[in-house]
């Protein structure tokens, strides 16, 4: 995949939704308008990371390439080179995927 031309600032990451399976485990094909978004992504860009209160910055705990889980309503939607992707704070995303 190209890299995004696009850094977001402080604690915030840029996701990459992963497509969830078109099938469930019976078989049964769910159609497209019967699909909900997944809320597992690939993290695509971080930011610097957020300052405590003595101004020090302190790294996120994600980095470019994990896949992550998140909240159904998490994060903002936008299109960045033709790309849908999301722009949520680092405190939405619930866990990395091993």
């Amino acid at each position: 995949m190209a890299s995004i031309s696009f850094r977001p600032l402080h604690d915030r990451v840029v996701v990459r939704r992963v497509e969830s399976e078109a099938k469930t485990k019976g078989g049964i094909i769910i159609p497209d308008t019967a699909k909900e978004k997944p809320q597992e992504g690939e993290i695509v860009a971080v930011g610097s990371g957020a300052r405590d209160e003595s101004g020090k910055v302190v790294a996120l705990d994600v980095k470019v390439g994990d896949r992550v889980l998140f909240g159904k309503w998490s994060g903002t939607e936008v299109k960045l080179d033709g790309e849908d992707l999301l722009i949520m704070k680092e405190a939405d995303i619930m866990g990395i995927v091993a």
